[in-house]
Order: structure tokens, then C-alpha cells, then sequence
């Protein structure tokens, strides 16, 4: 076996679990009307079916103070019950442990969506938005104590095996818990026995409410680049006084915190395996329960070494798991290189969620849709026919492996010399190699299917037609603007200065047609890496680097990820300019550099560069189409050939379409 250590089964309590691999607890923000319905049940089900050990299902508000999506449970309702239910008994059917994460943000939370004063241990003020807080009472202690018991009773009683006492992040318990966050001078506050009370006692009552028969886990994180937060001697202390008491049967060690968010769910911008420090930490310091190493945990591989190291007792590999449901049978059956390995890109799960939806993955798009399209898997059809899929960029590689999957002949061809179009390009960009690690999954995938992958391959209107597919996708992708136009310039429809050239696409400078001189003007656009990534190249090559952006800040669009911040550090790290509410309003061209005016002032400043780079919306090549459709042929247009969109969308509608095709032609 090529993974013997993480498949080695661990008792919990009154569990055995089958592996070591866990499914942790993250927001998925499914919930119609509170309650979890068929689009959770099949999306826990693919999981438990893919072979994860222990299932902890997203968190529950234990109090109405505890609000915080749109998507939450509801707090203090048994109509939660016989629908948890449905979701327990399908996780178990499939043989995993199933948990559920009770928690509480204390003086984090949302008003908008609790319509509830936030509380917490001395009213310090919110890191989720720029709210303040109530410092709690005696009385409010304990209603929002005995919310957690009453919280953990329903999931008992629908048929959960156990909960998580969430702790992390600097939610509730570990404002109890933190000196900068508790500065009471009563029995919940000043000594680490007073700290620890909170916590101690709910866990106490949760126990005695719901027997011996039932785990009881412990979230926490570290969180070393913030002073104010425990540090990981003074945490391995709070979390010996609960081992000491056998409070709980596992602890369970994330990164981040509300803090500083971007570690919550770190991108490829850091590195895997990020709370290992704090878990060899913890197996130093606890007696009675074992410890699960849960940040950044992004493939088998780094799960096997984690285990094999002595460094925790169990991961939780969750992202791995959205994007590859079945990534531990895949493990386990020696069949690692079939994963589709998560790119940590966080646009579509962190992505969707910070903006209040249900999540999915950009490379899974049956992620979310497990109910509604079978699973993350096809059904063959039993009269298959031919089908010729044109372009080889994230929609045409999805829709080609999905309908081989199914059965069709597939023919896929590439008018370039590799796979993955635009989106290749982007796995050129520093750090982002999980992208190039994807296509190259795609290309392994392909030839498995018998897939006809035709490289170099332009096909035009009449040699599409005299193909003579039975089913037809165009996956062509999109192209640059030439002429130029930005959005915040509309009585611009040219760029002045365009034809003295020297102007190029990011796609120009990423697939080196672009040389560019030392000093570079990088528009971006759309704030998101299409521009700033590109700029990051340029910066790390050796070019001194000016970013312009409509947008107030660089990044806009990747505050959605939680990759912002770490991105325009390591752009000042490297000495990029930044020019923020401002666009290119003429190019001077020979050396003479980028006109740029202030969107709020109107003044202009010409900023020297040898090159201008235009990351702006790109536009679909209407011409082929319009082609296309005099030749007679019926097809269906996917990805950026329909609309340019992200790769997520595109991924998309490659899955879908596979999926719609009919033995009929």
C-alpha cells in the first residue's frame, strides 16, 4: 500500500474509525429555510462514499448571538432533527463516523444576519466587520451555555456520534481563553483555571447531557504572526487543563484566525501543511485524546508523511476533498494519480461563501450539485456516438473526459501545442503550478478514456462540418481586446496611442510572444490574476512594475479568495507601484510611457514605460460562429466561446453538457 499509515484504523471513543482521513467542518451554506435538504445529503454522501473516515458537518449556531450566513442551521429548533437525519443516515450507510461543529463567534459576529447584539467576554470590538460588542453577564454566560447543550442534544438525537466544540479562529471559547480578549476580573476571567471555565464546564454538561456514547472533539488554531492571539505554549496549556479533565476525545488544529483571515484558508500563496508546528506541539501535552493536523492538508501524499511523522493522529483534508470526492479511495486503491488535485485557489468554496452562497469548486463543478447530477461521476449511456469537441481550455477538457466517461467517441482538438488554453497560461504565473499539475491529471485522464487528442490541430467551419459528429462543442475560448477599451474610460472605445505599439495581452507576456522592456505599466482591470498575477511575473523577472487599477485597491476581485492581502504583499516586497482609481487614457509609445488619469480628480500623469500591458475584458471571436452556423452545423458553444467568464464557469459548462448528451443524435 502506498499510504500504509494513513489507513490504519483509530478507535474514538466508541468508533472505530477506517482511516485517518477526516472531512472537517466548514461552512457550505446549503441550508434552505435552516434546514439541510437533499443538495447537503448528497454532498456529505460523496464523501463518506469516497472513503473519508469522519465526517464533521458544517457548524450550527448554538444561540441566536451565533448567526453568521444566510445558509446557517437554525439555532434553537428541533425541526433540525428528522432533518439532520436524512444527512446522518446516508453519511453512515456509507460507513464513515459522522460529527457536527457547534460554534459560536462571540464578539465576531453579524448583525445583519442575527439581528442580535454581538456578545462576548469584555465587549472588545469585531474582526468580522467594524461592529463593537456587549461584554457578557452571569445570565447571558449561561443561556449561551446552555445553548451548546441543547445544540449537541438535537444533533444526538438526529443521529449524530458526536460534536465538535468549536474554538478556533478566536471564536467564543477562545475569547475566554485569550488575555487580550478577556479582561474580566470574575470567575470567567484572569487565571487560566478561570479562563478555561467556559469551555471546561459546557464540554462537562455536553457530556453528561448526551452519554459516554458520543465524541466530543475540540477545534482550535495557531495563529503565530498575531500577538494578540494565544500563543502555542500558552494554547498547549489551555488545551492540557481540558486533556487533564478528558473533556474531549480529539482536538482538532486549523490556521488563522479572524485576525488575519488569509491563513483561515490558506491559498497557494503559502505553504501546505501549515499547523504542524502547533500539533507536534499538542501530541507533547495530552494524555487521553489524539490530534488532528487540519490547514493546508492538500493531498495523500501530504497526509501520509504528516501521520507517518508522529505529527497528529488524524488529518482532515477538506478542499482536497471538495475537489476530488473520492481522493481517499483513489489513495487507497493506489490510484493517486487519478486525483484531481485541489489548486487551492479558494475561488469557488472560500469564494461562494464569502459572498453569502452555497459553495462548489472551480474544478468540480459537481461539487454543491451532487443531488441534482448523479454524484461526482457519469452514467454510460447505452448507444453511444461520436463527438467532437474544438478547443482544449478548461471547457473543452471537461466537456471531452465527461462525455468519454459516458461512453462517446470523443475527438478533441487543440489548434495549439498543449492542453488547458488561457488557463495553462495562468499556471505560469509564480506559485501556481497546482494549475499545470491539473492538466497534466486531464491529459492522464484523456488517454485513459481513449480520448482522440489531437494537438496542433486548427479545425475551420468546413472541416468541422465534414467531421460529421453526431454532438459538436465549441470550446474556443476568447481573445484579447485590441482595441483597447476599458470600462471606466466609455467615451474611449480605442485606447489613444494603441497603434504606436508595443500594448500587449497578459496572454502576450505569459506566453513570452510579449519581450518587454525594463519598465512596465500593467492595467488591471478586472483586479483580479489575470492582471495582478501577471505583474507578479513581470516583478519577480526583473521589471519595475507600475499596477494601475480602476479599483480602490489591487486585488479587488481576490478579496472574494482570501488572497488580496498575502498578493500586494509580495508585490511591495518586490517594488511594485501601485496607481489605484485610476485608468490608461493614452500611450505615448517609443519610451514616452502610459498617460493615466485619477478617476476621482480627473489629473493625468504620464507614468514612463517601455511596454503597456492591458489586462481588460476579453471578447468572443463572433466571426467563427457566425461561420459555423452557415456551414449547418449544430453545435453548442461552452466556456469563454459562449461568454468570457472564469475558468470556474467554463468548467462548468463542460461538465454539463457532458452530462446533457443523448445516444441520439
Amino acid at each position: 500500500m502506498a499510504y500504509p499509515h494513513i489507513f490504519q484504523p483509530l478507535k474514538l471513543r466508541h468508533k472505530t474509525l477506517r482511516n485517518r482521513v477526516v472531512f472537517g467542518a466548514h461552512t457550505a451554506n446549503m441550508a434552505q429555510g435552516g434546514l439541510p435538504g437533499t443538495q447537503h445529503v448528497g454532498y456529505y454522501r460523496e464523501r463518506a462514499m469516497g472513503g473519508a473516515a469522519m465526517i464533521v458537518v458544517e457548524p450550527v449556531p448554538v444561540h441566536t448571538a451565533a448567526v453568521l450566513t444566510r445558509g446557517n442551521f437554525r439555532h434553537d429548533d428541533d425541526a433540525v432533527i428528522p432533518a439532520f437525519r436524512k444527512v446522518t443516515e446516508a453519511v453512515k450507510a456509507e460507513g464513515a463516523v459522522i460529527l457536527q461543529q457547534l460554534y459560536h463567534v462571540g464578539g465576531h459576529g453579524d448583525a445583519d444576519n442575527s439581528w442580535h447584539p454581538n456578545w462576548s467576554p469584555s465587549g472588545m470590538p469585531s474582526y468580522h466587520d467594524s461592529d463593537g460588542s456587549a461584554a457578557m453577564t452571569e445570565a447571558q454566560i449561561k443561556e449561551t451555555m446552555a445553548g451548546y447543550v441543547a445544540a449537541a442534544v438535537r444533533c444526538r438525537e438526529a443521529g449524530f456520534d458526536g460534536v465538535e466544540f468549536w474554538a478556533a479562529y478566536n471564536a467564543l471559547p477562545d475569547q475566554f481563553w485569550t488575555p487580550f480578549n478577556n479582561k474580566r476580573d470574575d470567575r470567567w476571567g484572569g487565571s487560566l483555571e478561570n479562563r478555561t471555565r467556559f469551555s471546561r464546564e459546557t464540554m462537562r454538561a455536553i457530556r453528561a447531557a448526551c452519554g459516554d456514547d458520543f465524541i466530543i472533539g475540540l477545534a482550535v488554531n495557531d495563529e503565530p504572526d498575531v500577538p494578540a492571539a494565544l500563543g502555542r505554549e500558552a494554547l498547549a496549556e489551555v488545551i492540557a487543563v481540558h486533556d487533564a479533565e478528558n473533556a474531549m476525545d480529539y482536538v482538532t488544529c486549523g490556521s488563522g484566525s479572524y485576525f488575519d483571515f488569509y491563513k483561515l484558508m490558506p491559498t497557494f500563496l503559502y505553504p501546505e501543511k501549515l499547523s504542524v508546528d502547533l500539533t507536534t506541539m499538542l501530541r507533547g501535552v495530552v494524555k487521553n485524546c489524539v490530534v488532528t493536523s487540519e490547514s493546508h492538508v492538500r493531498t495523500a501524499e501530504n497526509a501520509e508523511e504528516i501521520i507517518r511523522s508522529g505529527q497528529a493522529d488524524l488529518v482532515s483534508i477538506v478542499r482536497g476533498q471538495i475537489a476530488d470526492p473520492h481522493l481517499v479511495n483513489k489513495a487507497k486503491a493506489d490510484r493517486a494519480e487519478d486525483v484531481r488535485g485541489c489548486i487551492s485557489c479558494n475561488q469557488m468554496c472560500w469564494g461562494r461563501r464569502s459572498r453569502d452562497y452555497w459553495i462548489t469548486c472551480l474544478i468540480n463543478p459537481s461539487a454543491g450539485r451532487e443531488w441534482e447530477w448523479g454524484g461526482d461521476r457519469f452514467v454510460p449511456v447505452a448507444e453511444p456516438r461520436t463527438v467532437l469537441v474544438v478547443g482544449a481550455g478548461p471547457a473543452g477538457l471537461e466537456a471531452a473526459r465527461g462525455a468519454a466517461e459516458r461512453g462517446f467517441r470523443v475527438t478533441l482538438a487543440e489548434a495549439g501545442p498543449e492542453i488547458g488554453g488561457q488557463f495553462r497560461l495562468a499556471g505560469l504565473q509564480p506559485r501556481r503550478g497546482q494549475i499545470t499539475d491539473l492538466l497534466g491529471w486531464y491529459d492522464r485522464q484523456l488517454r485513459q478514456l481513449g480520448v482522440d487528442l489531437r494537438l496542433n490541430t486548427y479545425l475551420d467551419a468546413g472541416e468541422i462540418a465534414a467531421f460529421g459528429a453526431d454532438h459538436v462543442a465549441i470550446a474556443i475560448g476568447s481573445q484579447p481586446d485590441p482595441e483597447g477599451f476599458q470600462r471606466a474610460m466609455t467615451h474611449l472605445p480605442r485606447l489613444p496611442g494603441i497603434e504606436a505599439g508595443r500594448v500587449w495581452s497578459p496572454e502576450d507576456v505569459l506566453n513570452r510572444v510579449a519581450r518587454p522592456g525594463k519598465r512596465v505599466v500593467v492595467l488591471d482591470e478586472g483586479g483580479n490574476w489575470r492582471g495582478a498575477g501577471t505583474a507578479w511575473s513581470l516583478a519577480e523577472a526583473g521589471h519595475e512594475v507600475v499596477l494601475v487599477t480602476p479599483d480602490a485597491l489591487v486585488g479587488k476581485e481576490l478579496q472574494r479568495s482570501a488572497a488580496d492581502f498575502p498578493l500586494r504583499r509580495r508585490l511591495a516586497a518586490l517594488g511594485v507601484r501601485f496607481v489605484v482609481e485610476s485608468a490608461v487614457c493614452g500611450w505615448r509609445g517609443n519610451g514616452g510611457g502610459a498617460e493615466v488619469m485619477n478617476l476621482l480628480t480627473g489629473e493625468t500623469e504620464v507614468i514612463p514605460a517601455d511596454d503597456l500591458v492591458m489586462s481588460t475584458a476579453n471578447r468572443v471571436d463572433d466571426g467563427f460562429i457566425r461561420e459555423l452556423a452557415g456551414q449547418g452545423v449544430l453545435f453548442d458553444r461552452l466556456g469563454d466561446a459562449a461568454a468570457p467568464r472564469m475558468a470556474a464557469l467554463a468548467f462548468h459548462d463542460g461538465r454539463k453538457w457532458a452530462l446533457g448528451l443523448s445516444a441520439g443524435a
